[in-house]
């Protein structure tokens, strides 16, 4: 199903100059408020979780997840140049599950492994909470690129309709309205930072069973779904 040369096209894509950039900006911020924020508190676990579940896992995990998850498909498919992919004898589910491989490696690299700095430099890792919202943004980095790839194939502003996913539904209604925080890979994500880090420190309003379910549901329909939209593209002769 992985195919080394769809993977090194996407990758080159992915980590083009422009994007690059992109990638590296909300993980440098992180880094620069956590180290602000220790000089300035101390270590302190609220703190740490307010930072962490606050920018890490609400603002920048899913706009990461958006950069790379519309970005490994989407321009090929807004240029035309998707159309040479296709004419190469690769099974299309292996192109999509291809992307999807990549956008979550180059997701979990840019905010995963930031996630888990921020933490250890605001409280050492005290309460387990570096550890805890690291594998949250592990987990969110798969749901996140599965929904985003699936933007990326079946809409030509899927850029924007993520980032108003991201933005608006999970970080605005879902503080603001509890059952919005259902359907938000965010609260997902939670659980298993809170069964991690404890109750006491962190909390999630989904239970960790739902939320596991939802979380591997949602990335396993949301792949096979764009598999069956990139099969309906029509090259030029087929009929």
């Amino acid at each position: 199903m992985y195919n080394p040369t769809v993977a090194r096209l996407t990758y080159r894509a992915l980590l083009g100059r422009r994007r690059a950039a992109l990638l590296f900006l909300l993980p440098a911020l992180l880094i620069v408020i956590a180290v602000a924020v220790r000089a300035l508190n101390g270590a302190d676990d609220q703190v740490a979780v307010d930072v962490l579940g606050g920018f890490a896992l609400a603002t920048m995990v899913p706009l990461i997840g958006v950069i790379a998850g519309t970005g490994a498909i989407g321009p090929e498919i807004d240029d035309g140049s998707i159309v040479y992919l296709l004419s190469k004898p690769v099974k299309r589910s292996s192109i999509i599950f291809t992307k999807l491989i990549v956008a979550i490696a180059v997701t979990m690299a840019f905010s995963a492994i930031p996630t888990f700095i921020a933490g250890y430099i605001l409280n050492g890792n005290g309460q387990q909470i570096a550890v805890a919202y690291t594998v949250a943004a592990l987990v969110a980095s798969i749901a996140y690129s599965a929904l985003f790839l699936l933007l990326g194939t079946v809409s030509r502003h899927a850029v924007v309709i993520g980032l108003v996913y991201a933005l608006v539904w999970e970080t605005l209604f879902g503080s603001l309205v509890a059952g919005a925080r259902t359907l938000s890979v965010q609260q997902w994500s939670l659980a298993l930072a809170q069964k991690i880090g404890g109750e006491g420190t962190i909390t999630s309003d989904v239970g960790l069973p739902l939320a596991v379910g939802l979380l591997a549901g949602v990335s396993v329909a949301a792949t096979w779904y764009a598999g069956q939209k990139l099969r309906t593209l029509k090259l030029a002769g087929e009929e």
